[in-house]
């Protein structure tokens, strides 16, 4: 049994050292003493501009791709604005979040990371949720994922966790996908990742929508007020319609029947008038709260429990507005977390210190020009004044004169300070600079067990099943058996489950800690189910109907998705529609093209011939199957019998198979639950 030792405070992995000859070099041929940590003013400073290691790596790394984004190059983006709740004086001056009156203009863009802007939607993959606010003091950018921690804890690994889960460089695949050598064998080297592992192996990587997406700021800021008070946050955007995800197998047959299904998801509530909302929380908290917290405020890697700090709502976004012009709204948009506005800091987290410099030095990339705040997507909508002068693509014509300079005293002149201009918060550094990781940071399994015990008996389900297919794709045995020794540390059950699922049971690696883990208590918020709301709003149902089929039942569908706020979609044969018991009932997608993977219910209408016709088609007999197996409610009339019968399916197999022989109520009630999870172990085809 091989043996991998976690050594060190940033827990890495002790590694033979390698001769002068060997050793990694910058690109001047300059011998690296570190490549896992930044240059900071102390453990815990802030990283040193002075750091050319630093800025080399991640400077190569920004321009390896022109013009797609290295990273969050599938996007998706939407207008809309926020609005504060009430005055948020007591934790910020920042002005957009004072006047309950006043509407911010925002642009969202979700994004997938891994893959190319020709993958599809539903890869499982961390996604991007980046919101530029407009406000009347500066663009403030709070660039964040929907998963509130990150795979590592300094800025510098993150061309080597990128290389890792894009396609290995010599075969160019797999694409947007996880399952490969390269990423497992960097996170089983890096201990610092396992938290996140855990969260992109759960249903959080296949999200059932942008619309039902949470969204994180990631790292703790620093709120200030107008006293220059500072108060720790961590920002949260919770989906007024609730998170919801996909399963696996449903995800890979939407990704073949529509791989734009999120992009076509948003564009479609937006035009319908049903406008995706969340609620922005933050989590405040002060010096005193962090010092006794048992994890480091600074790690990226780590989350605050909402059991030792509630969030606190503090305002609301709305998406109202679909963009008119892809490239240049979307595809320009350019985000920064350096982007910052007066009564909101940054804190000395070296992941977010990187961030800080990476991605003003991609966009200078990517558009080519220092001037791409003239874009008008990213344009600030209030008064800019500066005296940056040429540059590509230079289209600002400033005021008549001869100043470009300051300090300045001729005719025209502008004046630089303002008392409400942005100021750093007062923090003392007096720790020498030095390329170290913090030993606060060096508990990389707490967290990771936290998240595990939190979960629901069908999640832990599906992260088992995650892992399984992974690992499973790992062609070298030494990467799945270090991953199921980090495994073991984490949870015994979720190691045997992962190592039954390989047939590898009792092949782990011996992997000592270099903290031993906690056993914390569950947190529910962690969980998608445990606070999952019963609702059918935002949710898509799907009617099959054919010859025969009951116009009168048709109607009450859609009356009660107008009641509901249910997208209500009528699948036939054929897009001409079907002769019901009323007439010509018309269709909205035809069957062939309209899998029930698209949709969140179903309701089989169909009766007589038209059942019986059905009952001989793949298309209906795989529409009927996949929602069975996807765990979804159906609702079905007595004459649907025959389709039943094809696939091997009972009309009365559980609570999820609902008659609306005597009206819909029963199915609204069920379907509300979303999916009948009881199903999941029972679910097999026929034969």
């Amino acid at each position: 049994m091989s043996k991998t030792i976690e050594t060190g405070n940033g827990g890495e992995p002790q590694h033979q050292a390698a001769s002068l000859e060997e050793a990694l070099t910058t690109d001047q041929g300059v011998p690296i003493s570190d490549n896992q940590n930044s240059l900071k003013a102390g453990s815990r400073g802030p990283v040193l501009l002075e750091d050319f290691i630093l800025r080399e790596k991640i400077t190569h790394f920004d321009h390896e791709r022109i013009p797609e984004r290295a990273v969050h190059a599938r996007g998706y983006g939407a207008h809309g604005y926020f609005q504060p709740y009430e005055a948020a004086k007591k934790l910020s001056k920042a002005a957009f979040l004072q006047d309950p009156e006043e509407k911010t203009p925002v642009f969202v863009r979700f994004s997938t990371v891994a893959g190319n802007k020709g993958s599809a939607d539903l890869a499982r993959d961390v996604r991007g949720f980046a919101v530029k606010f407009y406000t009347q003091h500066g663009n403030f950018d709070l660039v964040g994922n929907n998963i509130p921690v990150f795979f590592i804890q300094d800025a510098i690994k993150f061309p080597d966790l990128i290389h890792s889960v894009k396609p290995e460089r010599d075969r160019g695949f797999p694409q947007a996908q996880s399952a490969h050598d390269t990423f497992w064998d960097f996170v089983g080297l890096t201990p610092e990742s396992l938290h996140m592992a855990l969260w992109a192996m759960s249903d959080r990587a296949i999200p059932r929508s942008f619309r039902m997406m949470e969204g994180f700021g990631v790292h703790t800021f620093r709120l200030i007020d107008a006293e220059g008070k500072s108060t720790y946050v961590k920002f949260h955007w919770r989906p007024k319609l609730g998170t919801q995800s996909v399963m696996w197998d449903e995800a890979l047959k939407i990704n073949g029947a529509d791989p734009d299904f999120h992009r076509k998801d948003l564009w479609n509530a937006i035009e319908a008038g049903d406008y995706p909302e969340w609620e922005l929380a933050v989590q405040a908290f002060d010096d005193e709260q962090a010092d006794a917290f048992d994890f480091d405020i600074l790690d990226a890697g780590k989350l605050i429990p909402e059991t030792l700090i509630p969030l606190t709502p503090i305002g609301k976004m709305v998406l109202d507005r679909n963009v008119e012009e892809f490239f240049a709204e979307t595809e320009q948009v350019a985000f920064c977390p350096s982007h910052m506005v007066p009564g909101i800091d940054f804190t000395n987290d070296p992941l977010l210190q990187g961030r800080l410099f990476s991605y003003l030095d991609t966009q200078l990339s990517r558009l080519g020009t220092p001037n791409f705040a003239q874009i008008p997507i990213n344009q600030p909508k209030c008064p800019v004044h500066n005296f940056h002068r040429g540059g590509h693509m230079q289209m600002h014509v400033p005021k008549k004169g001869r100043i470009s300079y300051e300090p300045n005293s001729l005719p025209g002149g502008t004046k630089a300070a303002h008392p409400q201009g942005f100021a750093s918060f007062a923090e003392q550094m007096t720790e020498d600079k030095r390329r170290i990781r913090a030993e606060s940071f060096a508990d990389h399994y707490t967290q990771a067990r936290l998240f595990w015990k939190s979960q629901t008996e069908p999640e832990q389900r599906h992260i088992i099943n995650a892992f399984a297919f992974e690992l499973g794709n790992c062609e070298m045995p030494h990467v799945r058996t270090r991953m199921l020794g980090h495994l073991k540390i984490i949870d015994d059950a979720l190691h045997d489950g992962v190592a039954s699922a390989l047939g590898m049971e009792g092949q782990a690696d011996d992997i000592t800690p270099a903290v031993k883990p906690k056993d914390p208590e569950p947190d529910p918020a962690l969980s998608i189910l445990a606070k999952l709301p019963e609702t059918l709003k935002g949710r898509k149902v799907a009617v099959l109907v054919a010859e025969g089929t009951d116009s009168g039942l048709v109607d009450a569908v859609k009356k009660m998705g107008k009641a509901e706020g249910a997208m209500i979609a009528v699948v036939a044969p054929k897009i001409g529609g079907a002769k019901g018991t009323g007439g010509t009932i018309e269709a909205d997608r035809a069957l062939a093209a309209s899998p029930s993977v698209v949709f969140d219910a179903v309701i089989i209408a169909v009766t007589g011939d038209g059942a019986k016709k059905l009952a001989e088609e793949a298309d209906a007999k795989d529409f009927l199957n996949d929602a069975w197996r996807h765990c979804k409610v159906i609702g079905h009339v007595p004459g649907a019998k025959p389709l039943f019968d094809a696939v091997g399916r009972s009309m009365d197999a559980d609570e999820g198979t609902v008659s609306v022989d005597g009206g819909i109520d029963d199915f609204v009630a069920v379907a509300k639950k979303h999916r009948i999870w009881d199903r999941e172990p029972k679910v097999t085809s026929p034969g």
